[in-house]
């Protein structure tokens, strides 16, 4: 089948070949997973990785631009972990955040604060339900179960 030619004015299509690779960051972090070559000739995380500081903190998921994009789990090394999408290295869109005391939240985030319908799941397993503004939730219900 023949390739049609470019039209003046279009854009280049960028191909890139996807390389798996295991990094050793100069401040000792860790990423393994894919890469691509950036415009630099340097490496962009893109794709599926494990990121791990050299304190503990990995985060296991979907890279973009050499950021957090798509979805993924961040564990710290408090034992909290978040689970779901980011955007631009920030929790972004729906998410599961849970505390080391095993309460959690499961709702709506923006830019890294709790932000629309959720529920909060307290450490003695009571529901509660409403709208959270980041660290307010005014009208926020108790779920009964009867």
């Amino acid at each position: 089948m023949p390739v049609k030619p470019k039209k003046k004015g279009q854009p280049k299509e960028k191909v890139s070949d996807v390389l798996n690779v295991n990094v050793i960051f100069p401040n000792e972090d860790r990423y393994d997973g894919e890469c691509t070559r950036s415009d630099d000739a340097g490496l962009e995380r893109n794709g599926f990785g494990v990121h791990t500081t050299l304190n503990g903190m990995t985060y296991s998921g979907q890279w973009n631009n050499d950021k957090m994009n798509g979805t993924g789990k961040l564990v710290h090394p408090s034992g909290a972990v978040y689970e779901g999408e980011f955007k631009d290295n920030t929790f972004h869109g729906m998410g599961t955040y849970t505390w080391p005391n095993n309460s959690k939240y499961i709702g709506s985030f923006n830019e890294n604060k709790l932000e629309g319908e959720g529920k909060f799941i307290d450490a003695e397993g009571y529901e509660w339900i409403g709208t959270f503004h980041y660290k307010a939730a005014p009208g926020l219900k108790l779920k009964l179960d009867m």
